[in-house]
């Protein structure tokens, strides 16, 4: 059987991608599947996600065997595909590159049969282009002034004098060379 996927970047624009790989493919090939349908290089790590219906984060499947003891923990190339999903588990979620965190909402759409002489994993259908960057925040000057203004006015000099020369915080219970 084909798994058809429509994997969707977490973005405000709609990009998404749909592959079609086989049910007894890995998630390393889904894996493998994702970052060439979006251009990757394929270079970074990555994880798997299970999640429930309302795409809610549970149990991490790896790229890397990353645990203390080598072997004991499962990762990508260990889980069939048809393994974690099916008509009722349809959703996944996939982080490409831990330092931009690429967030993409992975689901089976349809389960069909194999189409004789097609290489899979395919990619059926493209929309959208990638962005330069995965949407991280930026924080600039005037938005800081904008979130603490509200506070500019809470504190003032005799507030700040009442803690002058208080010894009270100067005891925690930690020795001074802790580590």
């Amino acid at each position: 059987m084909v798994y058809k996927f429509r994997v969707i970047l977490d973005a405000e624009e709609d990009i998404f991608r749909d592959i079609a790989i086989l049910e007894d493919d890995t998630l390393e090939d889904l894996h493998n599947a994702i970052f060439n349908a979006f251009g990757f290089d394929g270079m970074e790590v990555a994880s798997f996600y299970t999640c429930d219906e309302t795409w809610n984060q549970e149990d991490e499947i790896a790229l890397f065997d990353t645990g203390d003891v080598p072997g004991e923990q499962r990762t990508m190339s260990d889980y069939k595909l048809s393994d974690l999903l099916d008509e009722q588990n349809t959703k996944i979620i996939y982080v490409y590159d831990f330092i931009n965190m690429w967030t993409f909402l992975v689901e089976l759409a349809a389960i069909e049969d194999q189409i004789a002489g097609v290489p899979y994993p395919e990619t059926l259908f493209s929309h959208g282009e990638m962005p330069d960057d995965s949407g991280e925040k930026s924080f600039e000057a005037d938005m800081h002034d904008d979130i603490y203004g509200e506070f500019e006015d809470d504190l003032d000099e005799e507030d700040l004098d009442m803690f002058e020369g208080d010894d009270s915080f100067e005891d925690f219970g930690f020795e001074e060379n802790w580590n």
